[in-house]
Protein backbone atom coordinates (compact mmCIF):
# COMPACT_ATOMS: atom_id res chain seq x y z
CA UNK A 1 0.00 0.00 0.00
CA UNK A 2 1.04 3.61 -0.42
CA UNK A 3 2.67 5.46 2.44
CA UNK A 4 0.29 7.48 4.61
CA UNK A 5 0.09 11.22 4.05
CA UNK A 6 1.36 13.49 6.88
CA UNK A 7 -2.19 14.53 7.81
CA UNK A 8 -3.39 10.92 7.97
CA UNK A 9 -0.36 9.86 9.97
CA UNK A 10 -0.90 12.74 12.41
CA UNK A 11 -4.50 11.68 12.88
CA UNK A 12 -3.39 8.12 13.51
CA UNK A 13 -0.94 9.29 16.19
CA UNK A 14 -3.68 11.36 17.83
CA UNK A 15 -5.92 8.31 17.97
CA UNK A 16 -3.11 6.20 19.41
CA UNK A 17 -2.44 8.78 22.10
CA UNK A 18 -6.09 8.75 23.13
CA UNK A 19 -5.95 4.97 23.45
CA UNK A 20 -2.83 5.07 25.62
CA UNK A 21 -4.36 7.69 27.89
CA UNK A 22 -7.43 5.51 28.45
CA UNK A 23 -5.54 2.27 29.16
CA UNK A 24 -4.55 2.96 32.80
CA UNK A 25 -8.19 3.48 33.79
CA UNK A 26 -9.07 0.12 32.26
CA UNK A 27 -6.16 -1.79 33.79
CA UNK A 28 -6.27 -0.36 37.32
CA UNK A 29 -9.96 -1.01 37.94
CA UNK A 30 -10.33 -4.19 35.86
CA UNK A 31 -13.22 -2.24 34.38
CA UNK A 32 -15.24 -3.65 31.53
CA UNK A 33 -17.38 -2.24 28.77
CA UNK A 34 -20.44 -3.96 27.33
CA UNK A 35 -22.69 -3.19 24.38
CA UNK A 36 -26.05 -1.54 23.91
CA UNK A 37 -26.95 -3.91 21.07
CA UNK A 38 -30.55 -3.03 20.18
CA UNK A 39 -32.63 0.12 20.57
CA UNK A 40 -36.28 0.43 19.62
CA UNK A 41 -38.39 3.50 20.38
CA UNK A 42 -37.69 5.70 23.37
CA UNK A 43 -34.50 4.64 25.18
CA UNK A 44 -32.29 6.91 27.31
CA UNK A 45 -28.88 6.54 28.91
CA UNK A 46 -27.17 8.30 31.80
CA UNK A 47 -23.39 7.94 31.31
CA UNK A 48 -22.47 9.83 34.51
CA UNK A 49 -21.19 12.66 32.34
CA UNK A 50 -23.08 15.30 34.32
CA UNK A 51 -25.70 15.72 31.59
CA UNK A 52 -28.27 13.35 33.07
CA UNK A 53 -30.32 11.14 30.76
CA UNK A 54 -29.92 11.58 27.02
CA UNK A 55 -31.19 9.71 23.98
CA UNK A 56 -29.51 6.35 23.47
CA UNK A 57 -28.67 4.60 20.22
CA UNK A 58 -27.28 1.28 19.14
CA UNK A 59 -23.60 0.43 19.83
CA UNK A 60 -23.15 2.88 22.67
CA UNK A 61 -20.66 1.45 25.18
CA UNK A 62 -22.02 0.73 28.66
CA UNK A 63 -19.68 1.17 31.62
CA UNK A 64 -20.01 0.58 35.33
CA UNK A 65 -22.48 3.01 36.92
CA UNK A 66 -24.41 3.69 33.72
CA UNK A 67 -28.20 3.84 33.95
CA UNK A 68 -30.49 2.82 31.11
CA UNK A 69 -34.24 3.35 30.83
CA UNK A 70 -36.95 2.71 28.28
CA UNK A 71 -40.06 4.80 27.78
CA UNK A 72 -43.56 3.78 26.78
CA UNK A 73 -43.15 1.59 23.69
CA UNK A 74 -39.36 1.55 24.05
CA UNK A 75 -37.17 -1.52 24.38
CA UNK A 76 -33.47 -2.26 24.45
CA UNK A 77 -30.94 -5.09 24.49
CA UNK A 78 -27.55 -5.34 26.15
CA UNK A 79 -24.87 -7.85 25.10
CA UNK A 80 -22.12 -9.01 27.45
CA UNK A 81 -18.67 -10.20 26.33
CA UNK A 82 -19.52 -13.90 26.31
CA UNK A 83 -22.63 -13.36 24.17
CA UNK A 84 -25.10 -13.38 27.06
CA UNK A 85 -27.91 -10.89 26.63
CA UNK A 86 -30.41 -8.85 28.60
CA UNK A 87 -33.54 -7.26 27.15
CA UNK A 88 -35.61 -4.44 28.60
CA UNK A 89 -39.37 -4.07 28.12
CA UNK A 90 -41.05 -0.64 27.98
CA UNK A 91 -41.03 1.55 31.11
CA UNK A 92 -38.01 -0.22 32.58
CA UNK A 93 -34.93 1.17 34.30
CA UNK A 94 -31.68 -0.63 35.18
CA UNK A 95 -28.32 0.34 36.64
CA UNK A 96 -25.01 -1.40 35.99
CA UNK A 97 -23.68 -1.40 39.54
CA UNK A 98 -20.68 -3.57 38.68
CA UNK A 99 -18.88 -4.40 35.47
CA UNK A 100 -15.58 -5.78 36.64
CA UNK A 101 -13.50 -8.89 37.23
CA UNK A 102 -12.57 -10.93 40.27
CA UNK A 103 -9.01 -11.65 41.42
CA UNK A 104 -8.76 -14.59 39.02
CA UNK A 105 -9.75 -12.40 36.07
CA UNK A 106 -13.22 -13.90 35.70
CA UNK A 107 -15.77 -11.34 34.53
CA UNK A 108 -18.45 -10.37 37.07
CA UNK A 109 -21.55 -8.35 36.20
CA UNK A 110 -24.15 -6.98 38.61
CA UNK A 111 -27.27 -5.16 37.47
CA UNK A 112 -30.04 -3.48 39.48
CA UNK A 113 -33.56 -3.72 38.06
CA UNK A 114 -35.01 -0.53 39.51
CA UNK A 115 -38.42 -0.92 37.88
CA UNK A 116 -40.12 -2.64 34.97
CA UNK A 117 -39.41 -5.94 33.22
CA UNK A 118 -36.20 -7.55 31.99
CA UNK A 119 -35.35 -10.77 30.17
CA UNK A 120 -32.00 -12.45 30.78
CA UNK A 121 -30.43 -15.18 28.63
CA UNK A 122 -27.23 -16.01 30.52
CA UNK A 123 -24.79 -18.41 28.87
CA UNK A 124 -22.94 -19.25 32.09
CA UNK A 125 -19.37 -18.51 31.04
CA UNK A 126 -19.14 -15.51 33.39
CA UNK A 127 -20.80 -14.59 36.70
CA UNK A 128 -23.97 -12.50 36.81
CA UNK A 129 -26.13 -10.99 39.55
CA UNK A 130 -29.49 -9.24 39.23
CA UNK A 131 -31.00 -7.26 42.11
CA UNK A 132 -34.75 -6.57 42.13
CA UNK A 133 -36.99 -5.39 44.97
CA UNK A 134 -35.38 -6.96 48.07
CA UNK A 135 -34.17 -10.04 46.19
CA UNK A 136 -30.95 -11.02 44.46
CA UNK A 137 -30.26 -13.58 41.72
CA UNK A 138 -26.69 -14.87 41.41
CA UNK A 139 -25.72 -17.03 38.42
CA UNK A 140 -22.61 -18.98 37.48
CA UNK A 141 -24.45 -21.33 35.10
CA UNK A 142 -26.74 -21.00 32.05
CA UNK A 143 -30.30 -19.79 32.61
CA UNK A 144 -33.03 -17.96 30.71
CA UNK A 145 -35.63 -16.05 32.70
CA UNK A 146 -37.91 -13.02 32.98
CA UNK A 147 -38.20 -10.67 35.96
CA UNK A 148 -40.72 -7.89 36.56
CA UNK A 149 -40.85 -5.71 39.61
CA UNK A 150 -43.41 -3.26 40.98
CA UNK A 151 -44.41 -1.82 44.35
CA UNK A 152 -47.01 -4.51 45.05
CA UNK A 153 -45.10 -7.60 43.93
CA UNK A 154 -42.25 -8.95 41.82
CA UNK A 155 -42.26 -12.05 39.62
CA UNK A 156 -39.52 -14.37 38.37
CA UNK A 157 -40.43 -16.71 35.50
CA UNK A 158 -37.81 -19.30 34.50
CA UNK A 159 -37.75 -20.55 30.89
CA UNK A 160 -34.57 -22.65 31.05
CA UNK A 161 -32.20 -23.81 33.76
CA UNK A 162 -32.83 -23.01 37.39
CA UNK A 163 -32.43 -19.77 39.30
CA UNK A 164 -31.60 -19.29 42.97
CA UNK A 165 -32.94 -16.19 44.69
CA UNK A 166 -31.63 -14.78 47.96
CA UNK A 167 -33.82 -12.43 49.96
CA UNK A 168 -34.88 -11.38 53.47
CA UNK A 169 -36.86 -14.60 53.89
CA UNK A 170 -33.98 -16.85 52.81
CA UNK A 171 -32.99 -18.76 49.70
CA UNK A 172 -35.40 -20.02 47.06
CA UNK A 173 -34.60 -22.16 44.00
CA UNK A 174 -36.95 -21.64 41.06
CA UNK A 175 -36.85 -24.42 38.48
CA UNK A 176 -37.56 -24.44 34.75
CA UNK A 177 -41.16 -23.61 33.77
CA UNK A 178 -41.99 -22.25 37.21
CA UNK A 179 -42.80 -18.74 38.45
CA UNK A 180 -41.96 -17.26 41.85
CA UNK A 181 -43.84 -14.26 43.21
CA UNK A 182 -42.45 -12.02 45.96
CA UNK A 183 -44.93 -9.69 47.68
CA UNK A 184 -44.31 -6.39 49.44
CA UNK A 185 -43.82 -8.22 52.75
CA UNK A 186 -41.09 -10.42 51.22
CA UNK A 187 -43.25 -13.52 51.27
CA UNK A 188 -42.79 -15.82 48.28
CA UNK A 189 -44.93 -18.35 46.43
CA UNK A 190 -44.06 -20.65 43.53
CA UNK A 191 -46.44 -21.63 40.73
CA UNK A 192 -45.89 -24.63 38.42
CA UNK A 193 -46.36 -22.62 35.25
CA UNK A 194 -45.10 -19.58 33.35
CA UNK A 195 -47.81 -17.19 32.24
CA UNK A 196 -47.23 -15.59 28.83
CA UNK A 197 -46.20 -11.93 28.71
CA UNK A 198 -46.65 -9.61 25.69
CA UNK A 199 -42.94 -9.44 24.85
CA UNK A 200 -42.07 -13.12 25.29
CA UNK A 201 -42.07 -13.63 21.52
CA UNK A 202 -39.66 -10.74 20.99
CA UNK A 203 -37.32 -12.24 23.58
CA UNK A 204 -37.61 -15.69 21.99
CA UNK A 205 -36.88 -14.33 18.52
CA UNK A 206 -33.89 -12.36 19.77
CA UNK A 207 -32.37 -15.44 21.41
CA UNK A 208 -32.96 -17.44 18.21
CA UNK A 209 -31.24 -14.73 16.14
CA UNK A 210 -28.12 -14.81 18.31
CA UNK A 211 -28.04 -18.61 18.36
CA UNK A 212 -28.38 -18.81 14.57
CA UNK A 213 -25.84 -16.23 13.46
CA UNK A 214 -23.21 -16.56 16.20
CA UNK A 215 -22.85 -20.33 15.93
CA UNK A 216 -19.79 -20.09 13.65
CA UNK A 217 -18.06 -17.40 15.69
CA UNK A 218 -14.29 -17.96 15.72
CA UNK A 219 -13.36 -15.03 17.98
CA UNK A 220 -12.78 -15.36 21.76
CA UNK A 221 -15.60 -12.86 22.38
CA UNK A 222 -19.30 -13.32 21.75
CA UNK A 223 -20.84 -9.87 21.78
CA UNK A 224 -21.49 -8.59 18.28
CA UNK A 225 -20.67 -11.97 16.70
CA UNK A 226 -24.25 -12.66 15.56
CA UNK A 227 -24.43 -9.32 13.75
CA UNK A 228 -21.15 -10.04 11.96
CA UNK A 229 -22.61 -13.36 10.82
CA UNK A 230 -25.82 -11.79 9.57
CA UNK A 231 -24.62 -8.55 7.99
CA UNK A 232 -21.38 -9.61 6.31
CA UNK A 233 -18.84 -12.32 5.52
CA UNK A 234 -15.16 -13.20 5.88
CA UNK A 235 -12.93 -13.30 2.80
CA UNK A 236 -9.35 -14.52 2.34
CA UNK A 237 -7.60 -11.61 0.62
CA UNK A 238 -4.42 -12.73 -1.21
CA UNK A 239 -1.38 -11.30 0.51
CA UNK A 240 -3.32 -10.00 3.49
CA UNK A 241 -5.21 -12.91 5.05
CA UNK A 242 -8.75 -13.07 6.39
CA UNK A 243 -10.88 -9.97 6.52
CA UNK A 244 -14.53 -9.32 7.33
CA UNK A 245 -16.57 -6.94 5.20
CA UNK A 246 -20.22 -5.91 5.47
CA UNK A 247 -22.57 -6.64 2.61
CA UNK A 248 -23.48 -3.64 0.42
CA UNK A 249 -20.23 -1.84 1.29
CA UNK A 250 -18.73 -0.85 -2.06
CA UNK A 251 -15.15 0.14 -2.86
CA UNK A 252 -15.76 3.80 -1.95
CA UNK A 253 -17.46 3.11 1.37
CA UNK A 254 -15.89 4.64 4.51
CA UNK A 255 -16.47 2.68 7.77
CA UNK A 256 -16.14 5.84 9.86
CA UNK A 257 -18.57 8.05 7.97
CA UNK A 258 -21.63 7.51 10.21
CA UNK A 259 -21.74 7.31 13.99
CA UNK A 260 -21.17 9.36 17.11
CA UNK A 261 -18.57 10.05 19.78
CA UNK A 262 -19.91 9.52 23.30
CA UNK A 263 -18.15 11.01 26.31
CA UNK A 264 -17.55 8.77 29.34
CA UNK A 265 -15.87 9.96 32.57
CA UNK A 266 -12.52 8.22 32.99
CA UNK A 267 -12.44 7.11 29.37
CA UNK A 268 -12.98 10.24 27.30
CA UNK A 269 -14.62 9.99 23.90
CA UNK A 270 -15.43 6.55 22.50
CA UNK A 271 -16.74 5.98 18.99
CA UNK A 272 -20.15 4.36 18.46
CA UNK A 273 -20.78 3.19 14.91
CA UNK A 274 -24.21 3.75 13.37
CA UNK A 275 -24.11 0.40 11.57
CA UNK A 276 -26.18 -2.43 13.11
CA UNK A 277 -23.10 -4.71 13.04
CA UNK A 278 -20.79 -1.97 14.31
CA UNK A 279 -19.45 -3.25 17.61
CA UNK A 280 -16.53 -5.68 17.46
CA UNK A 281 -14.84 -4.13 14.36
CA UNK A 282 -14.59 -0.76 16.11
CA UNK A 283 -13.08 -1.89 19.41
CA UNK A 284 -10.83 -4.79 18.40
CA UNK A 285 -8.62 -5.67 15.46
CA UNK A 286 -7.78 -3.31 12.62
CA UNK A 287 -9.38 -1.81 9.51
CA UNK A 288 -7.41 -2.01 6.26
CA UNK A 289 -8.15 -0.73 2.78
CA UNK A 290 -7.65 -3.48 0.20
CA UNK A 291 -7.32 -2.39 -3.46
CA UNK A 292 -10.20 -3.82 -5.45
CA UNK A 293 -12.10 -4.73 -2.28
CA UNK A 294 -12.44 -1.57 -0.22
CA UNK A 295 -12.34 -1.39 3.56
CA UNK A 296 -12.27 -4.63 5.52
CA UNK A 297 -11.82 -5.51 9.17
CA UNK A 298 -9.14 -7.92 10.31
CA UNK A 299 -9.87 -9.57 13.68
CA UNK A 300 -7.34 -9.52 16.49
CA UNK A 301 -6.29 -7.64 19.60
CA UNK A 302 -8.99 -9.24 21.73
CA UNK A 303 -6.92 -8.79 24.87
CA UNK A 304 -7.37 -5.00 24.80
CA UNK A 305 -10.00 -2.37 24.16
CA UNK A 306 -9.76 0.43 21.56
CA UNK A 307 -11.78 3.53 22.57
CA UNK A 308 -10.73 4.87 19.16
CA UNK A 309 -11.01 2.48 16.17
CA UNK A 310 -7.74 1.13 14.79
CA UNK A 311 -7.07 1.49 11.08
CA UNK A 312 -4.11 1.54 8.73
CA UNK A 313 -3.83 5.01 7.14
CA UNK A 314 -4.06 5.10 3.37
CA UNK A 315 -3.93 7.68 0.60
CA UNK A 316 -6.10 5.49 -1.63
CA UNK A 317 -9.37 6.78 -0.24
CA UNK A 318 -10.86 9.33 2.14
CA UNK A 319 -11.03 8.57 5.88
CA UNK A 320 -13.44 10.57 8.04
CA UNK A 321 -12.31 9.43 11.51
CA UNK A 322 -11.57 12.52 13.61
CA UNK A 323 -11.34 12.32 17.39
CA UNK A 324 -13.18 15.21 19.15
CA UNK A 325 -11.03 17.47 21.30
CA UNK A 326 -13.86 18.95 23.38
CA UNK A 327 -14.29 17.67 26.93
CA UNK A 328 -17.77 19.11 27.38
CA UNK A 329 -19.34 15.68 27.74
CA UNK A 330 -21.72 16.26 24.88
CA UNK A 331 -22.20 13.63 22.19
CA UNK A 332 -20.55 14.54 18.88
CA UNK A 333 -22.38 13.15 15.84
CA UNK A 334 -20.72 12.12 12.57
CA UNK A 335 -22.50 11.89 9.22
CA UNK A 336 -25.96 10.45 9.76
CA UNK A 337 -25.19 10.30 13.47
CA UNK A 338 -25.95 7.53 15.90
CA UNK A 339 -28.46 5.15 14.42
CA UNK A 340 -31.78 5.23 16.24
CA UNK A 341 -33.36 1.89 15.39
CA UNK A 342 -36.99 1.70 14.35
CA UNK A 343 -39.34 -0.93 13.04
CA UNK A 344 -38.42 -1.64 9.40
CA UNK A 345 -40.36 0.17 6.66
CA UNK A 346 -42.44 -1.88 4.26
CA UNK A 347 -39.93 -1.30 1.47
CA UNK A 348 -36.14 -0.77 1.46
CA UNK A 349 -33.82 -0.05 -1.46
CA UNK A 350 -30.48 -1.78 -1.03
CA UNK A 351 -27.51 -0.06 -2.71
CA UNK A 352 -23.74 -0.25 -2.59
CA UNK A 353 -22.32 1.98 0.12
CA UNK A 354 -25.18 1.47 2.60
CA UNK A 355 -23.35 -1.37 4.42
CA UNK A 356 -26.46 -2.60 6.24
CA UNK A 357 -28.00 0.71 7.32
CA UNK A 358 -31.80 0.41 7.25
CA UNK A 359 -31.82 -3.39 7.52
CA UNK A 360 -33.23 -4.58 10.83
CA UNK A 361 -31.57 -7.75 12.05
CA UNK A 362 -33.19 -10.95 10.87
CA UNK A 363 -35.70 -9.09 8.67
CA UNK A 364 -34.36 -10.38 5.33
CA UNK A 365 -33.26 -13.80 4.18
CA UNK A 366 -29.79 -14.41 2.77
CA UNK A 367 -28.20 -11.00 2.53
CA UNK A 368 -25.28 -12.64 0.71
CA UNK A 369 -27.45 -13.33 -2.37
CA UNK A 370 -28.92 -9.83 -2.26
CA UNK A 371 -25.38 -8.46 -2.03
CA UNK A 372 -24.44 -10.22 -5.28
CA UNK A 373 -27.60 -8.85 -6.89
CA UNK A 374 -26.74 -5.28 -5.88
CA UNK A 375 -23.20 -5.74 -7.21
CA UNK A 376 -24.60 -6.79 -10.58
CA UNK A 377 -27.52 -4.42 -11.03
CA UNK A 378 -26.89 -1.42 -8.78
CA UNK A 379 -29.78 -1.86 -6.37
CA UNK A 380 -32.45 -4.23 -5.13
CA UNK A 381 -35.92 -3.30 -3.90
CA UNK A 382 -36.89 -5.52 -0.96
CA UNK A 383 -39.76 -5.86 1.48
CA UNK A 384 -38.41 -6.73 4.94
CA UNK A 385 -40.38 -8.98 7.21
CA UNK A 386 -42.43 -7.07 9.78
CA UNK A 387 -40.79 -7.48 13.15
CA UNK A 388 -42.46 -8.03 16.47
CA UNK A 389 -43.86 -4.66 17.59
CA UNK A 390 -43.02 -3.32 21.03
CA UNK A 391 -46.24 -1.33 21.03
CA UNK A 392 -48.51 -4.34 20.69
CA UNK A 393 -48.81 -7.63 22.48
CA UNK A 394 -48.87 -9.76 19.38
CA UNK A 395 -46.24 -11.23 17.09
CA UNK A 396 -46.42 -10.51 13.39
CA UNK A 397 -45.17 -13.97 12.47
CA UNK A 398 -44.69 -17.40 14.01
CA UNK A 399 -40.91 -16.90 14.01
CA UNK A 400 -38.74 -13.84 13.59
CA UNK A 401 -38.28 -12.68 10.04
CA UNK A 402 -41.65 -13.96 8.82
CA UNK A 403 -43.78 -12.12 6.28
CA UNK A 404 -43.01 -11.22 2.69
CA UNK A 405 -39.23 -11.41 3.15
CA UNK A 406 -38.54 -14.19 5.58
CA UNK A 407 -35.45 -14.77 7.67
CA UNK A 408 -33.34 -17.81 6.87
CA UNK A 409 -34.66 -19.41 10.05
CA UNK A 410 -38.20 -19.19 8.73
CA UNK A 411 -37.50 -20.46 5.23
CA UNK A 412 -35.60 -19.80 2.05
CA UNK A 413 -37.80 -17.06 0.63
CA UNK A 414 -36.33 -13.58 0.29
CA UNK A 415 -39.65 -11.92 -0.43
CA UNK A 416 -40.07 -9.52 -3.29
CA UNK A 417 -36.90 -8.06 -4.79
CA UNK A 418 -36.48 -6.14 -8.02
CA UNK A 419 -33.16 -5.22 -9.60
CA UNK A 420 -32.16 -1.95 -11.20
CA UNK A 421 -29.59 -0.92 -13.74
CA UNK A 422 -26.04 -0.20 -12.80
CA UNK A 423 -23.20 -2.18 -11.38
CA UNK A 424 -20.13 -2.09 -9.26
CA UNK A 425 -18.80 -4.00 -6.33
CA UNK A 426 -21.18 -4.09 -3.35
CA UNK A 427 -18.76 -5.60 -0.84
CA UNK A 428 -18.83 -8.57 1.48
CA UNK A 429 -19.46 -11.28 -1.09
CA UNK A 430 -16.12 -12.36 -2.53
CA UNK A 431 -15.95 -15.88 -1.24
Amino acid sequence: MSSPSPSRFSLFLTAAACILLALPALADSQARIVRLSDVQGSVQINKNSGLGFENAFINLPITQGVQLRTGTGGRAEIEFEDGSSMRLAPNTMIEFSRLGADDSGKRVSEVNLVEGMAYVNWLGKDDFALNFAHEKIALDHPAHFRVDTATEASNLAVFKGEVEVEGPSGSLTVEKKKTATFDAEDKSTVADKVAAAPLDEWDKQSVAYHDQYAKNNQTPLGYGASDLGYYGAYTNVPGYGMMWQPYFAGVGWDPFMDGAWGWYPGYGYMFASAYPWGWMPYYYGNWNYFPGYGWGWQPGGFGGWHPVPHYTPTTLTHVSLAVPTSGSGKTVFVGKGGAISALPPSSVTLRGGTAGLGISRGSLTNLKSLNHQVAKTGFAQVHPAPQFSASSGRSSASSFGGGSARSSMAGPSMGHASAGAGGGHAGGGHH
